[in-house]
């Protein structure tokens, strides 16, 4: 049966989320971060992870942004297929719920219109908007505002079939020991492997908005990210990268087909907030 869903609501929607999303960290990366405090073995590293749970109570308690880079805003819609929208442009209702989020919430605004001439748009839009269909009559909105420290140092790499397993978990590592203190560690790593450029990309930055406590359903997978998350703790990098055990919070993995003449892999990295929100319409 047919839903019908008015665009506004979407657009309340993103605002609220956008809103929610820089001032108070999810459950999921609040929990984390409150064990990797207690199991970092660096007393200066412990010291720096106090300072960050101490910055997220200030936040909650005063509504001011966890962080002063309050992202660009990435948004997923994951639409059901018996919904029908009314009331004008769905992507024009995603940015306006980014415009009046933004502005009500006094957020940074820290979008470019243009990639060269770079003339900020005052509003933070436009979004970053991805959408897909799926059965069902409701829509999920998850809202990541993304910020730059962390995502500059993402990273692609198109690997030979032949580099396998063991390509990828390198191609991971480089990424992040490359990465060292300018993603802002404690990290979380979001890896895509497989389908082509750009869906690899798309797989690592959804693969951050799972929750930090599960693993993928994938048994393969979910040993992979269990070890590589070991692995990344071996580097030392730690919090703010001045030493230590907890270097990052969780890696997150996602799969897709690909060619047989390829594999992609992309690791987007995040600083420990991992900003995102999600509701159901």
């Amino acid at each position: 049966m047919i839903r019908t869903i008015q665009v506004e609501e979407v657009t309340d929607a993103i605002r609220k989320m956008c809103i929610e999303a820089n001032h108070y960290l999810s459950g999921d990366m609040e929990k984390k971060l409150h064990e990797a405090a207690r199991a970092e073995e660096s007393p200066l590293g412990r010291k720096i992870l106090g300072q960050l749970e101490e910055n997220l109570q200030i936040a909650g308690d005063d509504q001011i942004p966890i962080c002063q880079d309050t992202g660009m805003a990435v948004v997923f819609l994951d639409i059901g297929q018996d919904v029908h929208f009314e009331g004008g442009s769905l992507e024009e209702a995603v940015h306006q719920g980014v415009r009046e989020g933004y502005t009500e919430g006094f957020l940074r605004k820290s979008v470019v219109g243009d990639p060269l001439i770079r003339e900020n748009t005052r509003d933070n839009t436009p979004a970053v908007l991805h959408s897909c269909i799926v059965p069902g009559n409701e829509v999920k909105i998850t809202v990541t505002p993304k910020g730059f420290g962390s995502e500059n140092m993402s990273r692609i790499f198109m690997l030979k079939p032949a580099e396998g397993m063991e390509g990828v978990k390198k191609a991971i590592l480089t990424a992040v020991e490359d990465a060292g203190p300018n993603a802002c560690p404690p990290m979380v790593v979001g890896v895509g492997i497989g389908g082509t450029f750009e869906k690899c990309a798309l797989l690592a930055k959804r693969a951050l908005t799972r929750d930090v406590g599960m693993h993928s359903d994938i048994p393969y997978v979910a040993e992979m990210e269990r070890e590589m998350l070991e692995k990344i703790n071996d580097l030392g990098i730690g919090p703010a990268g001045l030493g230590g055990r907890i270097t990052a919070l969780a890696v997150n993995i996602n799969t897709y087909a690909t060619h047989i003449a390829g594999l992609p892999v992309a690791v987007n990295i995040c600083c420990h907030v991992n900003r995102h929100a999600m509701c159901v319409l």
